[in-house]
């Protein structure tokens, strides 16, 4: 243990693999990874004293902190388009704006005079804790379930929230900075700092979307284009005025994300590769530079914070924000209840303690150990009591029976309206723009991309689903799709197309235990072979059974016609037909299959 102390690419590499390996369990335990990053640097940091991020990396460790959070705040702030605030509902605009502030102002007063903060640092953590985020919103999304509403005003808030909570930290803190630096003067100091960080990154978010607008960079630099001028902006703006280079970075993408003709999720998904390593690393060196001594100085006052934050500002804002919101006191209950705090809060915290650190503001010290906390007992204590608070104020949704497609070929589309006009939840998922518009038209639910991307988990709305049908040509990305779903949704909640013939079969190729997943229908139900007879006519019919017309009449009236899709019980209950699994069809029930025209 020794050697990997004093060595320092020992432990570089150590930090690398312990944040691996924590994702990695957040993913197994269906938890936010956020959780594990933080207990695993306490555990590295404080608790043994095997890493000291100050001796690791001596002066480099604010810089790369800085360009860390640069990057975090970039990404955040290119999901958030404007449209989003109007799009998603009077609640979720209301709970970004005017429940932010008030979030702001309950946190700042409780942390001045239960903590004894000096004002200034006081509003500077009120204004990092109005944040939530959807990496930790997500996870616990998918274990609570509750209704549509609920899950989407929630996940849309942390979606939004992000920029707009790091944006006003950002501008508290240079407030702050202008006041430490030169008290006379602080009015000028700030309107130069804001001036410069919202003429910069204005400047350079517009030349950054001409540049991938027009293609003037080869595609395959585009991201690494985009990354290193931002973090060029970020230095320059700091150069021409001290602390403005996080306003720009945030400005910067802000800009972008609502230009016209511009699409940024390649960028983002980009972001997703580097985030894995980087913010995860990040974390686990932010948490081990936390000291138990400074968690025992905030004392039993850090609970009346935390008491003031999630049982008075969280309702005061959800309730603040109702009106013309058409949700019931039990939904704004709920809605009041889950507000877990996440990435940029711990990394923005960290950040501006290192810098308030050097700027000599009496008891910054406090910053970092209360935001951690808010966040570890935000993220615990709402995992564990959401799905019971749900459960008492009846606001779960129905047992999930809708069905996500990934393909959006005209025999999936076919399907599609075939289950809505069931009234089955249904989404059609696919990288390919043309197929979706087409849904689209058709009034189905889609998304369009990789629904397996981090831009999915934030934003894919799976409250209502729970069967993925795998109905694409895409050979590589179906089985990542099937073995993703799987793992969220469970064993045997994702079937696949046959691939046909035996000496075709992908047992031959891939693993058996994929090929057991690929019997969706029937053996003879291929991709080709069900686009070929959408494109000769086919359609899907529902025939009903009687105790006159039975299965056997069925079989006749048909015969090799009809490839059987799914049946109806009579409670309404779909059953998807399968090559190993039959089912005993009586009168009342009915059989939806797919019937070619001769």
């Amino acid at each position: 243990m020794e050697q990997i102390i004093s060595n320092p690419m020992a432990l570089l590499v150590m930090v690398g693999l312990v944040s691996i390996a924590c994702q990695y369990l957040a993913f197994m335990l269906k938890l936010p990874a956020i959780l594990p990053l933080l207990l695993a640097g306490l555990a590295l940091g404080p608790m043994t004293g095997v890493l000291d991020p100050d001796a690791l990396f001596g002066d480099l460790l604010f810089p790369l902190v800085s360009l860390a959070v640069a990057i975090i705040l970039f990404e955040g702030a290119l999901t958030l388009k404007f449209s989003d605030l109007a799009g998603h509902g009077v609640m979720v605009r209301n709970l970004c704006t005017l429940g932010a502030l008030v979030t702001w102002l309950v946190a700042t007063p409780a942390a001045y005079y239960v903590l004894g903060m000096p004002m200034q640092l006081a509003a500077l953590f009120g204004a990092i804790v109005t944040v939530t985020g959807p990496t930790v919103i997500v996870p616990m999304l998918r274990s609570v379930r509750p209704n549509t509403r609920i899950s989407n005003i929630l996940r849309w808030e942390g979606i939004v929230i992000d920029p707009i909570g790091a944006l006003l930290a950002v501008l508290v803190y240079e407030y702050i900075v202008a006041l430490q630096d030169a008290v006379g003067h602080t009015v000028v100091i700030f309107l130069q700092v804001v001036a410069i960080g919202f003429g910069i990154g204005s400047l350079m978010g517009y030349f950054l979307g001409a540049l991938l607008r027009n293609n003037w960079v080869p595609h395959y630099l585009r991201n690494t284009a985009v990354l290193t001028l931002m973090l060029g902006a970020y230095a320059a703006s700091d150069l021409m005025s001290h602390e403005s280079g996080l306003l720009t970075v945030t400005v910067m993408g802000l800009w972008m994300a609502n230009m016209k003709g511009l699409d940024v999720d390649d960028i983002l998904e980009f972001k997703e590769t580097l985030s894995v390593l980087l913010i995860s690393a990040l974390f686990i060196l932010l948490a081990a530079r936390v000291e138990f001594s400074a968690l025992a100085q905030l004392g039993w006052g850090a609970l009346l914070v935390l008491v003031a934050i999630m049982f008075v500002a969280r309702p005061l804002s959800v309730f603040l924000s109702s009106p013309g919101s058409g949700l019931n006191w039990r939904e704004l209950a709920m809605l009041s209840w889950i507000a877990p705090r996440g990435i940029v809060a711990a990394a923005v915290s960290a950040l501006f303690a290192l810098k308030l650190d050097a700027l000599g503001l009496a008891k910054s010290e406090l910053l970092v150990p209360m935001v951690f906390l808010v966040i570890i007992v935000t993220v615990v204590f709402q995992s564990l009591t959401a799905k019971p608070v749900a459960k008492l104020l009846d606001v779960r949704a129905p047992y999930p029976n809708g069905y996500l497609l990934f393909g959006g070929g005209r025999f999936a589309r076919l399907l599609a309206k075939d289950l809505v006009e069931k009234e089955v939840p249904v989404i059609i998922a696919d990288t390919n723009w043309d197929a979706l518009r087409e849904a689209r038209m058709e009034g189905i639910s889609t998304y369009y991309g990789n629904p397996i991307s981090e831009h999915a988990g934030r934003t894919l709305d799976l409250s209502a689903i729970g069967t993925v049908l795998v109905l694409s040509p895409y050979k590589q990305l179906n089985p990542l799709v099937t073995y993703h779903f799987e793992h969220l949704l469970g064993k045997g909640s994702v079937l696949g197309l046959s691939p046909g013939a035996p000496e075709e079969r992908a047992s031959h190729r891939v693993s058996e235990d994929y090929a057991k997943k690929l019997e969706l229908f029937s053996e003879s139900a291929t991709y080709g072979r069900l686009a070929s007879l959408v494109a000769k006519g086919a359609t899907i019919r529902t025939t009903g059974l009687t105790e006159s017309f039975v299965v056997e009449d069925y079989r006749q009236k048909y015969g090799n016609r009809a490839i059987w899709l799914y049946a109806v019980d009579p409670q309404g209950k779909i059953h998807i037909c399968t090559v190993s699994h039959e089912f005993e069809l009586k009168a009342d029930w009915q059989i939806v299959s797919l019937v070619s025209s001769a």
